[in-house]
């Protein structure tokens, strides 16, 4: 605990974490859609743990180790992670962040997909490692790369669209490069089969447009702040409002339709974390850099203008819950712009300019200009009684949503099917046929309606022409009932693939092409099986519709 709020209230200058691991990292729910929610911790498995308490998520939640976040029937989310990784949440997917840690300067990502589907795009930098378990096996990313996981109740696919990665299963470990795809079925003896990536769907090409969006605001932003190694929330920065040269300063950043007068605390909520205390979280979608990172000056001409302070090269860059430094006199505590040359447990540069004051159990819009010769003390992260948490509403825990994999012998065409349905992928004829017997009699109205299949999109395809990733709805006799599935933990880096092999590329445009990082962390195979230690919440299983323990 020591260890971790001298990370997240340090002061603003950075340097790399040196021989040393801690799981002080904190990455941002940077895009809600629909149902999205979370849960501060859970044993095991997100899903079943009956004392989880789900809350509605808001944008530009703090996420930290131990985290679940799940989408219902009409959901979509994206998290955005330091140096440039993106996970973005189909419908009806958990997701657990089962270990953020950072060991020498790298950045140590391990998730586990717990059911749904979920695209990942991948950036690293410094020796980051990378790595989703979902279902049957682990993907663990070493380079720039973009793939995508679903977690059935009976299998697990994986397909490749930008680089390569490594699947571990067992104790194999198969490459895979873009156009690949990686398929496990249950119901057909449960072997890994590799074959053509299925076509893209709706879902697929969200992300994509999601991904061109940051990905261009990202690189425009940068032209304002030297910050190869950070990249989340410089898109919405570009977004969202105006750049200015401050003299002394270089370039600082002011949100549209804001006057001289304004309080930069006034976009948000409190919310308050067990691990971490009170943080920030602001409303507007601009609302996670300024107030997590940099610092603010005041500009006679502008008013409170926000500084990317600290960002540069060969450097981790310290989560703080809010810019602002807390002082108290007396019984009076407020909140003071946190200014660049602030120093951890000295007077904030800023405290002339006056103090944001508590009333009550929120802070003031407006400042108190403190009297000469006042004292002013520096507190740390005030008790949990001196402010007014947001309230966000509880929700019950998402549910098992029954799925199925479909695949040819040679695995290349998974589709998601109700548990129950008779529609078979027959691999002779390369086409989706009724497994039922022929309709005879009263028999043939039902088969009728067995004879087409309903796309997620909510497009209807005769069976032979088979749309790839497609959900269907078809009623049918049940089937036998699917084998368990493995227990699999996330694995651990590979020994020295992280930390002391750091890339040369780290300063590369976040935009621009990059070469995949130093050495594969596949190259000697590994079970992904290996609880590796303690992490997250506990040992996760990664199970996709049910799980055994």
């Amino acid at each position: 605990m020591f260890l971790l709020m001298a990370v997240l209230i340090s002061g603003i200058t950075s340097g790399p974490v040196v021989a040393d691991e801690s799981h002080a990292r904190i990455v941002r729910l940077s895009l809600v859609q629909g149902d999205v929610r979370f849960t501060q911790q859970f044993h095991k498995d997100s899903m079943t743990d009956q004392r989880a308490g789900w809350e509605v998520a808001p944008m530009n939640l703090p996420i930290r180790q131990g985290y679940a976040v799940a989408t219902g029937n009409d959901g979509r989310a994206e998290v955005e992670f330091e140096n440039g990784a993106m996970a973005f949440l189909s419908a009806n997917t958990v997701i657990e962040f089962y270990d953020l840690s950072l060991y020498d300067g790298s950045l140590i990502t391990r998730l586990v997909l717990r059911q749904g589907s979920s695209i990942f795009y991948v950036h690293p930098a410094r020796g980051d490692y990378f790595s989703v378990t979902g279902g049957d096996f682990s993907v663990e990313a070493d380079g720039r790369s973009r793939f995508r996981l679903d977690n059935f109740d009976d299998g697990s696919n994986v397909s490749v669209e930008m680089g390569r990665v490594n699947v571990l299963r067992k104790e194999e470990t198969k490459p895979l490069t873009k156009g690949q795809a990686y398929f496990v079925n249950a119901n057909e003896g449960g072997n890994g089969v590799v074959g053509r990536a299925p076509d893209n769907d709706d879902f697929d090409k969200w992300v994509s447009g999601r991904i061109d969006s940051v990905v261009t605001a990202t690189t425009y932003a940068n032209q304002y702040v030297n910050s190869p190694n950070y990249t989340s929330g410089f898109a919405d920065l570009y977004n969202n409002g105006n750049w200015y040269n401050l003299p002394g300063y270089g370039y600082g950043w002011q949100p549209f339709g804001v006057g001289i007068g304004w309080c930069p605390f006034s976009y948000g909520n409190w919310f308050f974390d067990s691990s971490i205390g009170w943080n920030f979280i602001g409303s507007a979608p601009w609302g996670w850099l300024p107030y997590h990172y940099g610092g603010w000056v005041f500009s006679p001409l502008y008013g409170w203008v926000w500084t990317p302070t600290g960002f540069g090269y060969g450097g981790y860059y310290p989560y703080r819950p809010v810019t602002g430094v807390w002082v108290h006199n007396g019984a009076t505590t407020g909140l003071v712009p946190l200014h660049p040359t602030d120093g951890h447990g000295r007077t904030p540069v800023n405290l002339g300019r006056g103090i944001y004051t508590l009333n009550g159990n929120t802070v003031a819009t407006t400042t108190m200009i403190p009297a000469a010769g006042q004292k002013w003390s520096v507190e740390k992260n005030p008790s949990r009684s001196t402010l007014e948490a947001a309230k966000f509403a509880s929700i019950p825990a998402p549910t098992r949503v029954s799925r199925t994999i479909l695949s040819s012998s040679a695995g290349s065409r998974p589709v998601t099917v109700s548990r129950d349905s008779s529609i078979v992928y027959d691999g002779n004829q390369h086409r989706f046929v009724n497994g039922k017997p022929p309709a005879t009699g009263n028999n043939r109205e039902d088969a009728a309606k067995n004879a087409s299949v309903t796309g997620a999109a909510g497009r209807t395809a005769a069976v032979g022409q088979p749309p790839a990733r497609a959900t269907t709805n078809v009623p049918a006799p049940a089937r036998g009932s699917t084998p368990p599935r493995p227990n699999i933990a996330p694995p651990r880096p590979a020994a020295g693939s992280v930390g002391t092999s750091h890339s040369s590329g780290a300063g590369a445009s976040w935009g621009g092409s990059r070469g995949s990082s130093g050495s594969s962390s596949g190259a000697s195979p590994r079970s992904s099986g290996s609880s590796g230690g303690s992490a997250g919440s506990g040992s996760h299983a990664s199970g996709g519709g049910s799980s055994h323990h």
